[in-house]
């Protein structure tokens, strides 16, 4: 039974749980981005003047800092305006050079961010053939499945490091070994994954990366593509134009949103292990509270390896869109990835491991991040089990 809240006025209440759909910019970031909207407002590709120049610093400067959270070259940096172009770069801008080597096949998981999935669609359009691999019900892309789906035509392979909904972490230094032997370039959508994982390409070897940084408390608007050097003759860019970023992605780059996101990814490399266990603490704190609550609540996908501040739960007999909505606007929580707005059918990745509809209905991510607090997590389990008609349990619950 879901209880209306509506009358709830405590001004303390209002929590956001759905960190992995975005993060608050960080206060640092946002400082770094400010002199570029009013003080160094060039072109960053006016070589003839000062504000060009200070533009193109910025920019530089910027390129440095995400190559240095990946441990890779600058020139292997190619900005784009988030991580579905960087995806959608990555596996179209392939075409040219797989048909070419006479390659028709790509693989990807079936539980894959709507933008490669979509993308790989549109190469099924242009002639390829593309293989879905189901997760495991835990929510893993087996290496068995991938070798058994590999061969002497497959150019390229997909597999996203971080899951976006229920968090699951790839073995993505051993499924990219698997590709390189079987002669397939690796791409991998690292955008969930930035913020707690050690992201060093000269280790897990992929030859494509995707990044945004709205997921590490940067700005929206800007991500990028990395593009291992020995693969970038391999690449062909779909947007044509001035021949910005190495011909790669015309366009005027973005001096604010670049400096950013360079602040942002200088960020996460400095605090990417404090920061992981406070989101460890978090999730870990509302899933026990919300266990006792709720003793037949289930988690989806891996109890161990996954994104630390993502708990993916079902709620048995409720439904979940109706809770979330009863919650507002105290918590703010999904029943799925945001690039799914406005779908009505249950979660395409919650069916992909093996969840009925009903099941699928009842889930809600809870996406936890670094700005959040416990004293945020305490509150949110009592607006739940309020809004659930449990109001008796809250003193049982809290810690």
């Amino acid at each position: 039974m879901i209880i209306s809240m509506k009358n709830d006025n405590r001004k303390d209440n209002f929590i956001y749980f759905d960190n992995q759909a975005s993060t608050p910019v960080d206060p640092r970031v946002c400082e770094r981005m400010l002199p570029y909207l009013s003080e160094i407002y060039g072109n960053p590709h006016s070589n003839d003047h000062y504000f060009g120049w200070g533009a193109k610093k910025a920019v530089d400067a910027a390129r440095r800092d995400v190559a240095s959270l990946l441990n890779a070259d600058a020139d292997e940096v190619v900005f784009t305006s988030g991580a579905t172009e960087a995806n959608n770069l990555a596996i179209l801008g392939s075409i040219p050079a797989l048909r070419a080597a006479q390659k028709k096949k790509i693989i990807v998981s079936a539980f894959e961010h709507k933008c490669v999935l979509q993308a790989a669609g549109a190469a099924e359009k242009q002639g390829f053939e593309v293989s879905y691999l189901p997760p495991s019900p835990e929510g893993f892309i087996e290496a068995e499945q991938l070798i058994s789906a590999l061969g002497n035509d497959v150019g390229l392979v997909s597999i996203m490091t971080v899951n976006n909904e229920i968090g699951t972490v790839q073995p993505i230094a051993e499924l990219c070994r698997l590709a390189h032997e079987a002669g397939a370039l690796f791409h991998t959508d690292a955008a969930q994954a930035a913020a707690f994982l050690d992201l060093n390409v000269a280790e897990i070897d992929v030859d494509l990366l995707s990044l945004s940084a709205h997921k590490i408390y940067g700005p929206k608007g800007i991500g990028c593509l990395y593009i291992k050097r020995a693969i970038q003759n391999k690449i062909s860019p779909l947007i044509h134009g001035g021949g910005q970023e190495a011909g790669l992605r015309s366009g005027t780059i973005p001096t604010m949103l670049c400096a950013g996101f360079g602040e942002a990814c200088r960020i996460a490399q400095q605090d990417r292990d404090k920061n992981k266990d406070i989101l460890k603490e978090l999730s870990s704190r509302f899933w026990q509270a919300l266990k006792k609550a709720y003793p037949s609540a289930r988690l989806n996908g891996s109890d161990t390896n996954r994104h630390p501040g993502n708990l993916n739960i079902q709620f048995p007999s409720i439904d979940a869109h109706s809770l979330l909505q009863t919650l507002q606007p105290h918590v703010a929580a999904s029943t799925g990835s945001a690039c799914n707005t406005g779908t009505p059918e249950p979660s395409y990745v919650l069916r992909a491991i093996g969840l009925t509809n009903e099941a699928a209905t009842s889930s809600i991510r809870f996406s936890f991040g670094i700005q959040n607090t416990t004293e945020q997590v305490d509150l949110a389990i009592e607006h739940i089990v309020r809004a659930t008609g449990e109001s008796e349990l809250i003193e049982e619950i809290r810690l």
